[in-house]
C-alpha cells in the first residue's frame, strides 16, 4: 500500500493544551517555515465533523493536515467519513487520519478496545474511506500489525527511539511510521522541568503509555513519580537546536519515515520562535 498522503520528514504536533487560535497561527507558520504535516492533538473531543481540520487546510497552501486522534469512543465513523470525503474532495491528499483508542482512564464504557477499533475501521471501509489516509495510534503489536494490515501505516505517541526501531521491525516496509518527539530547547535543568511538569500529568498516570514504556528500556522507578531524567531526557529532547535535531533524526535512522515535533515552552510565543529554529536546521 502507498499512501496516499506526503508527510515530508518533519512535522509539528500541536497540542490542545494551547487553544485553537493559537494552533491555527502555529499551523500558518509551519506551513510557511516548510513542515511536512500539522498534527492536531485532540485530547478527549469529539472532532467527526473535522471543522477545525478543514480551517487549518483553508488556510494553510500545501502542509499535510493530520488528526491525532480521532477517538473511537469520541467520534462514530460514518460523520467522520462523510467529513472526510468532503475535504478530501477539495483538498486531496492535504488530509490524513489519525484514529486510536484513547486511555481506559479517560473513557466512560471503555471496553473491548481492540475489537471496537476494528469495528470502526470496517464501518469507515464500508463508507468509502480508504485504508491509505488513514493511520492508527499504534503502541503494542497488536495494533502495530493491525495498522499495517488496515491503514497506512502508526502514529506512535510518546515513545523513545527504542520503540520506533522496533515498531518499524513489526510494521515492515513500505508502511508510514510517524512517531511524535517532544523537544525542548534550552539547558539540561530548565528543560527538564518543563519537559517533566508536561509528562507527569497525564502520560505518567495512564497504564497504556506506562506499560509501554516499561516493555521498552525503563524500569518501575524510571517511571515513578514525575518520571528519572534519563525518562524525561528520551521522551522530551533537550539542548541546541543542533542537538535536538540530531535526536530527532534518530528517529529516522531507527526507520521512522517521518517524526511529528511537539515543541514544549513556557509560552505560545516561545513554541513558535522554537519552531522556527528547528526548522533552521531540519528542514
Amino acid at each position: 500500500m502507498t499512501s496516499v498522503v506526503n508527510l515530508g520528514t518533519f512535522g509539528v504536533f500541536l497540542s490542545p493544551h494551547r487553544d485553537d487560535v493559537t494552533r491555527k497561527q502555529h499551523a500558518v507558520a509551519a506551513d510557511k517555515l516548510g513542515y511536512g504535516t500539522a498534527w492536531l492533538g485532540t485530547g478527549r473531543a469529539s472532532i467527526s465533523d473535522l471543522a477545525f481540520v478543514e480551517d487549518i487546510l483553508a488556510s494553510t497552501e500545501r502542509i499535510t493536515v493530520a488528526t491525532a486522534i480521532v477517538n473511537v469512543w469520541a467520534d462514530a465513523p460514518e460523520p467522520l467519513a462523510e467529513a472526510y470525503h468532503r475535504l478530501a474532495d477539495r483538498y486531496g491528499k492535504r488530509l490524513l487520519l489519525g484514529i486510536g483508542v484513547g486511555h481506559p482512564e479517560s473513557v466512560t464504557g471503555y471496553h473491548s478496545p481492540y475489537d471496537t477499533l476494528v469495528g470502526f475501521l470496517d464501518r469507515l471501509d464500508a463508507a468509502g474511506v480508504p485504508a491509505e489516509a488513514r493511520v492508527l495510534a499504534a503502541l503494542g503489536d497488536r495494533v502495530l500489525k493491525l495498522a499495517g494490515d488496515r491503514t497506512a501505516g502508526a502514529h506512535p505517541y510518546l515513545v523513545p527511539v527504542a520503540h520506533t526501531r522496533h515498531a518499524r521491525s513489526v510494521l515492515g516496509a513500505g508502511k508510514i511510521l510517524a512517531p511524535e518527539q517532544k523537544v525542548v530547547l534550552g539547558a539540561p535543568e530548565e528543560a527538564r522541568e518543563v519537559g517533566r511538569a508536561f509528562i507527569r500529568e497525564p502520560y505518567l498516570g495512564l497504564r497504556n503509555y506506562v506499560n509501554n514504556l516499561l516493555r521498552h528500556g525503563y524500569t518501575d522507578a524510571d517511571v515513578a513519580g514525575g518520571g528519572s531524567d534519563r525518562l524525561i531526557d528520551d521522551l522530551a529532547l533537550h539542548g541546541t537546536p543542533e542537538d535536538v535535531a540530531k535526536g530527532l533524526r534518530s528517529h529516522v535512522d531507527a526507520g521512522a519515515d517521518h517524526v511529528a515535533v511537539q515543541v514544549i515552552g513556557r509560552s505560545a510565543e516561545v513554541e513558535a520562535e522554537n519552531h522556527r529554529q528547528l526548522a533552521e536546521v531540519l528542514l
